[in-house]
């Protein structure tokens, strides 16, 4: 077995290993920064690329179960209850309920999205059947999209930008996390308005 996954990762066993583990656990926590910094990280020869996607698909799909039980474990726990914003989240809940499949779906789009919708499901308990392989859909998609598109920067870039092709990558990040606030932010900003709006009708 050993021999075969050294075969397969065209490296040293326990080094590939624990850059796998590494990989699982950031794609957990950050996944558009961990596949971007890995799809370079391949093309670098660091880690092939089969098992660079395969390490991503197990992070990501982790961080999806994760972020779900958060949600379902803050509307048990006191604790956590707290520091929900419960206006709030009752006007997400009727955004959410319109489109659900397609908002679990594409919320791996808009970085920022995620966490909140996410962590609504759990809170909702909205059914795993249609999280599952909706959210399951979204990342292995976005995942692959932007891994191959870092990788293929990463192999046209290496021999003429040396280091920095790792500053253009991190403003790409920056810019794709500005537009994801931005986004959340002006649904969250309108949609106060039309409940101020709503409570001055009445």
């Amino acid at each position: 077995m050993l021999t075969f996954l050294s075969h397969f990762t065209g490296g040293t066993v326990d080094s590939t290993l624990l850059l796998s583990l590494a990989i699982i656990l950031c794609a957990l926590v950050l996944e558009d920064l961990t596949t971007v910094v890995v799809g370079v990280l391949a093309a670098d020869g660091f880690i092939s690329a089969p098992l660079a996607l395969l390490s991503l698909y197990i992070g990501i799909v982790l961080g999806d179960a994760v972020l779900y039980s958060i949600g379902s474990l803050a509307r048990n726990h006191p604790r956590l209850a707290q520091y929900i914003d419960h206006n709030f989240t009752l006007s997400f809940r009727s955004w959410l309920e319109k489109r659900y499949a397609l908002i679990i779906f594409s919320s791996h789009f808009v970085p920022g999205l995620r966490f909140t919708t996410y962590a609504a499901s759990g809170f909702f308990r909205y059914p795993l059947s249609i999280f599952i392989p909706m959210a399951i859909a979204g990342g292995l998609l976005i995942g692959t999209v932007l891994f191959y598109t870092s990788y293929w920067f990463g192999t046209f870039t290496s021999e003429w930008l040396g280091l920095v092709r790792w500053g253009i990558a991190s403003m790409f990040l920056l810019t794709l996390f500005f537009i994801g606030r931005h986004t959340l932010l002006s649904y969250r900003a309108e949609k106060n308005g039309s409940d101020a709006g709503d409570d001055t009708h009445e």
